[in-house]
């Protein structure tokens, strides 16, 4: 109303005559007052519309977020330092209500000048102490961090003001960089410096004392020269024309010199013998080379055996020179020679015909694994797995380390040659596989797979392309042993319980079966082609720990278990 009051009033500013000519023109006539005889206000005592339009200035306070950073007017004091209002957490702490700005609390910015501070600061690193920032220099200004003692000293001079120096001592010089033997430069060192630190006599019996625990901690116990020597149980080492038991028979009906496999092969059915000897479980066994008319054997009572295969099948010789229990046995390609690696640290190369002990290898580390390189022409070296996640190349001949492949996680389980003998691959117990050139000791190829656990088997194809792995997860996992090393997701066995077993495995000769023994004793057999597994039974008595197909033979099996016995299976 009153906005329409003052509707079509002029300006202070305007002329007089503009303002006779107003007031003469006659009023509107929605803004004449309304006769009393047609108004209704006489008769009706309340008013339904009051005036509500303030008449001053508007009074309405203005409230600031304490968040903001940034205010784009001049706000009054009552405004920026009127309390927080909103609802209130009940369960907050007055920690927790307190106002603040970082993490930890509330930070006021203080000003310092950048002259102080930096005179405090040289003053602090030259003479070791400073003014205390902590406290005001109006209330207190003695106060003092670092080397009290010093500061009082010196009355708290600061850098500026240049208390006297301290006497420094001595330093030799020899600035002139013509002398290139005798130059110093600022390395010099201080005149009567001690360079060499000398324990005194207690220090030195303190040192003395800890070394030799250290020294008798890491050392092994060397007990007296153990008698290496063995047992011939056989009469007629020779046979009439001087050849002795590591000379194939002929007179057997099978020809132990063919390269070729048997045409088929078949499932055994019947246990035909078994070898008993040793006194433990048994660890390892190992065909001759190529005739495969010999066993050897090693077992955890420390001793290796050799076998016949054919005729009388009787123990020939036994080999003691060991310790502790035989790990893995190993023979080179012509049979005249074998490896034994032993949990007493210990690598051994025999003589298979004589019984002598050739030669030792050590690095005081335990050989899980020990394998001659199969070319002919590298028979003078083989390779060795160890607990310390190396393997190590030896040369026969001299008993020098002449390799070492160090880039495993954990102890070496297995080495199995491919691709005509150029690659080896190696498992571990870090779960992984690692492939290898010869002679270059950084792994080509690295295959690790989160689904992937320890293989501690490996056996080779006869046909050199593919690898059966004993996997820990109850699975006998095929690997591509040519260039890619690609797992065949297809192909996988199972069925047998080997979780915690290092089970071999082997091929039958025509590569139509896949043989494992297990943890429980028994032995299976698996078709290769459709991985279905066609035969089990009940071998031994313990552990299962190794089965051989024979490779001249269409159905004769081998198998090792800890129970000490050696079956032969037809």
């Amino acid at each position: 109303m009153l906005g329409l009051q003052s509707y079509g009033s002029s300006s202070e500013g305007e002329s007089d005559h503009e303002e006779a000519t107003t007031a003469e023109a006659p009023v509107p006539a929605h803004l004449q007052p309304v006769d009393k005889t047609h108004s209704l206000s006489t008769q009706i005592a309340i008013c339904a519309a009051p005036a509500v339009v303030p008449m001053g200035a508007a009074a309405v306070p203005r409230t600031l977020d304490p968040t903001l950073k940034e205010v784009t007017y001049n706000p009054r004091f009552e405004e920026m330092y009127t309390p927080v209002k909103g609802p209130e957490h009940p369960d907050m702490t007055m920690q927790q209500r307190a106002p603040r700005n970082t993490l930890a609390g509330y930070v006021e910015k203080a000003h310092i000048n950048a002259f102080e501070f930096e005179n405090q600061r040289r003053t602090f690193h030259t003479y070791g102490y400073a003014l205390d920032p902590s406290v005001d220099e109006q209330a207190d200004g003695k106060s003092y961090v670092g080397d009290l003692q010093s500061a009082y000293d010196d009355n708290g001079k600061t850098v500026f003001e240049a208390p006297k120096p301290k006497k420094m001592r001595k330093q030799e010089k020899n600035d002139n960089p013509e002398d290139i033997e005798g130059f110093l430069g600022p390395w010099g060192r201080f005149e009567n410096e001690v360079t060499v630190a000398k324990p005194n006599k207690q220090e030195r019996a303190e040192l003395d004392e800890l070394l030799s625990k250290r020294h008798k901690r890491g050392r092994i116990p060397e007990d007296k020269p153990l008698e290496e020597k063995s047992t011939l149980h056989i009469k007629d080492q020779y046979d009439y024309q001087g050849r002795s038991y590591l000379h194939a028979p002929h007179d057997l009906g099978v020809n132990l010199r063919s390269n070729a496999p048997p045409p088929k092969c078949f499932l055994p059915k019947a246990h035909i013998h078994t070898w008993t000897g040793h006194n433990k479980g048994i660890s390892s066994i190992r065909w001759f080379p190529k005739t495969a008319h010999l066993l050897l054997s090693g077992s955890m009572d420390c001793r290796v055996k050799l076998w016949e295969v054919y005729g009388e099948r009787r123990c020939i010789r036994t080999f003691s020179g060991h310790r502790q229990a035989i790990k893995d046995i190993a023979w080179n390609n012509k049979g005249t020679n074998f490896l034994s690696a032993s949990y007493d640290r210990y690598i051994k190369l025999w003589d298979a015909e004589t019984g002598d002990v050739v030669s030792r290898f050590t690095t005081r580390k335990m050989p899980f694994c020990v394998k001659f390189h199969p070319d002919n022409s590298k028979q003078h070296l083989f390779v060795a797995g160890t607990s310390d996640k190396k393997i190590i190349c030896w040369d026969t001949r001299s008993g020098d380390i002449v390799q070492e492949y160090d880039r495993h996680l954990g102890s070496v389980s297995t080495i199995t040659f491919v691709d005509d003998n150029r690659r080896f691959v190696t498992t571990s117990d870090d779960k992984s596989m690692r492939i290898w050139e010869w002679d270059i000791p950084v792994d080509m190829k690295y295959i690790a797979d989160p689904t992937m656990h320890s293989m501690p088997a490996v056996t080779l194809a006869p046909n050199g392309k593919w690898m059966a792995c004993q996997s820990l997860d109850n699975k006998i996992v095929i690997f591509s042993a040519l260039n890619r090393f690609k797992m065949n997701r297809k192909k996988t066995f199972t069925g047998h319980m080997v979780s915690g077993y290092a089970c071999q495995l082997d091929f039958s000769p025509d590569m139509s079966y896949l043989v494992s023994g297990d943890g429980d004793g028994k032995c299976y057999i698996w078709d290769w082609k459709t991985t279905k597994m066609y035969k089990k039974w009940q071998a031994h008595d313990g552990v299962c720990i190794s089965a051989l197909w024979h490779p001249h033979e269409a159905s004769k099996v081998v198998t090792a278990g800890w129970d000490g016995q050696i079956k032969y299976w037809d």
